[in-house]
């Protein structure tokens, strides 16, 4: 679930920092930048793990701080495929369910990778699982806060960086449109459609 990352960085140590020893500033900035933030590719970025090289620091001209080139080692929330994990149900919808770990919320289970049969009951907005048994069908309810186990079964990365508009044309109104409709940089899709994952009461309760 936790992966240590390998990374560089050029660190700016603003003048009045000097007294501070140097790898305190650095290591300060370094989460200041990346703590919570995700980075293409690489996943949640969590807190820094230690610093494996400095290399030598310079003072530009106009510019008072210090720029150092840093290497460094940083611990990323970024769960390998076929991983199971535990959550929590946040929602459902027509998309599926919408999980959380506590501190990552772009958890979604596609209405596929359910355990099947399964429906969406609009009235109640939770789905449901069809169980069958000898004596006929029993509704198992996917409902908000209940614990969950889910493999996970890919990911998608989408690059939320910047970007000038796409044409000069562009109205005000579908700007605001594409604000609405922003996407997370970084989604699980999980499924639980095997014997043993879905939510925990359904196989320790007798």
């Amino acid at each position: 679930m936790f992966v240590l990352v390998e990374m560089t960085d050029t660190v700016r140590i603003p003048p009045w920092q000097f007294e501070r020893k140097l790898n305190e500033s650095i290591a300060e900035e370094l989460n200041k930048k990346l703590a919570n933030k995700v980075v293409y590719n690489v996943g949640l970025c969590i807190c820094l793990y230690d610093i494996t090289k400095l290399e030598d620091s310079y003072i530009f001209p106009g510019d008072g701080a210090s720029h150092t080139k840093v290497h460094f080692r940083y611990v990323v929330f970024h769960p390998f495929l076929d991983e199971i994990l535990i959550g929590q149900i946040k929602s459902c919808s027509q998309d599926g369910v919408h999980v959380s770990i506590g501190f990552f919320d772009d958890i979604v289970i596609p209405p596929e990778s359910l355990q099947q049969p399964a429906k969406f009951d609009e009235a109640e907005q939770v789905w449901v699982w069809e169980y069958e048994t000898e004596e006929g069908a029993h509704d198992l309810y996917m409902d908000i806060g209940e614990e969950i186990r889910f493999r996970v079964v890919d990911e998608m990365f989408v690059d939320t960086s910047p970007t000038g508009p796409s044409s000069a044309e562009a109205s005000t109104s579908s700007t605001t449109e594409e604000v609405q409709k922003k996407e997370a940089p970084y989604t699980l899709v999980g499924s639980i459609s095997e014997p043993g994952l879905g939510l925990l009461s359904w196989w320790t309760n007798s």
